[in-house]
Order: structure tokens, then sequence, then C-alpha cells
């Protein structure tokens, strides 16, 4: 296989070589990571009488930027578990976010919206526990791959929504999060009988981007594409990113790992850490 330098691939994902900042991310990517700490199997609320855990992973100290990134696995809703996340988590925290990969209920463990509702209460317990964390409790960024990309689109559009909200834990928290990202999302349907994420989108939905592979057969592109227009028509603050040859989670490749953490970065910089137009 031939190898991708970074430089090279940050072109084919359709941000200009002429960014030196950009290739100064990716440098500071690849810096060894013990700096990390994470801690593990933290219970943050139930699900019926499961206790319900997620693992931190805090970034190195000094280069905080005072948001958490909740990521939601993949697993078609039937399976999959927080543990498959850590080499696309970990570039989050190498990047300064107090990334936080979740547990939510499976398909085999309960029923709609069971799921929603146990990402709702991951949400509360980050807000909750700001202080502790060391984030911003108004900068919350939720973040999903596959069927969690589902998820995690569903959270977004449907912040502090009574009928989805649940009661694992910390009532009366808001679910309200600054932004959006999906990695090869589902969108058209999720565990039976919810409906399609594309519903929940409206003006209020968070600014968003969505990641997908050319090449993915398990989810087709398609499926971002008609995601991104009605955000587009919706007018929220969104970027689609395409990779040509990619199939379906395609960042499991530490390259394209760490390529849309940086891509992430700048967005969440322009829109949620800083707001800002683009540059004239």
């Amino acid at each position: 296989m031939t190898r991708l330098t970074r430089r090279g691939f940050l072109g084919t994902a359709g941000i200009v070589a002429a960014a030196p900042a950009l290739e100064a991310m990716a440098a500071q990517s690849t810096s060894p990571s013990a700096s990390i700490s994470v801690e593990k199997d933290v219970v943050y609320g139930k699900g019926g009488a499961m206790d319900l855990r997620l693992d931190v992973y805090r970034p190195r100290p000094g280069s905080e930027k005072r948001v958490a990134t909740i990521h939601l696995h993949g697993g078609g809703f039937a399976g999959g578990n927080k543990e498959t996340l850590t080499e696309r988590v970990r570039p989050f925290a190498a990047q300064g976010y107090t990334a936080i990969a979740s547990q939510y209920r499976l398909t085999g463990q309960a029923s709609w919206p069971a799921m929603i509702e146990d990402v709702k209460t991951a949400i509360r317990w980050t807000r909750a526990n700001a202080s502790r964390l060391g984030i911003d409790p108004a900068r919350i960024v939720i973040v999903g791959y596959s069927a969690g990309g589902y998820l995690a689109l569903t959270a977004a559009g449907t912040q502090n929504r009574a009928d989805l909200e649940g009661s694992g834990g910390n009532p009366g928290v808001g679910t309200q999060v600054a932004g959006c990202l999906a990695y090869y999302a589902v969108t058209a349907m999720g565990p039976p009988p919810s409906p399609s994420a594309t519903t929940y989108v409206t003006a209020a939905f968070p600014p968003t981007v969505l990641f997908h592979g050319v090449a993915d057969t398990t989810v087709p592109i398609e499926s971002s594409q008609r995601f991104f227009q009605l955000l587009r028509d919706a007018k929220v603050p969104s970027e689609f990113h395409s990779f040509a040859g990619a199939p379906h989670i395609f960042d499991r490749v530490p390259e394209y790992a760490s390529a849309c953490a940086q891509v992430a970065d700048v967005f969440l910089d322009r829109h949620v850490i800083n707001p800002r137009p683009f540059p004239t």
C-alpha cells in the first residue's frame, strides 16, 4: 500500500496545500500521545437498570480548548462499543478537546427511543460536570460514526425536546449542543420506529460537518449529500467532506482519523470557539 503523505491527503480532502497552519497541525497530531490521560468507564447515568459508562480522554495540559466532544460509536444500532473509538477519539484530544467516548443501549437491550435518551443523558452529564472536566458548558459538540452519526444528528436536531430526554440522570440540565460532526452517517432511518434524521433539520440546527467516503457501500455517500443539501437550504453553517476511494469507516486508518480531526478543529474554531465569518 502506497503511503499517503499528510500534504497530499489534505489536498485530496479539499484543503489547499497553501495553508501552512494546517500542515503544522498535521505534524503536531503525530507527536506522542502519552500526555493524553484517559479516565475509563465513568458511570454517567442509567439506561433502565443498566449503568451507562463513558471514557474521558483529556488533552495535554496547557493545550486545552475548554470544548467537549462526545463521540458515539457505530454498529448498526445492534453492536459496537465505545472501545472501538479509541484511535478516532485520541486525535481530538491531541487537538486540545476533552474527548468523550460514550456507551448507549443497543437494540438487543432496549427499544427506541432508549438510544437517543442515553445520548442526551451523556450530554447532560457532560454539562453538569463541566467544571470537573475543565470545559465551557456552552461548548459541547456531539460526534457520531455510522449509526452513531444518526444519533448525533438526531441529538443536534432535537435539543431539549421533552419526549426524547429520558430520565437517565441530571434532570433539568439542558441537552443543547454547540456543534455536530457526523461520519458516514445513517440519515434515512434509525432503529425502528425512529424517523429519518432529516426530519429534524431546521434553521436552529447547530453548525455541522459531514464526512463520507466516496467508495462507501455500507452507507452510500448520497446519505450525507442529501443531508448536507438540507442543511444548506436551512442556512445552517455546514461543510461536507468526501474522500475519493475511501470505504465505510475509512477513518480507522490513522492518517484519515488525524486529518478529519484537523478539519473539524478548523471548523469548530470558526463556529464554536471563536465565531467569526470566513476571512475576506
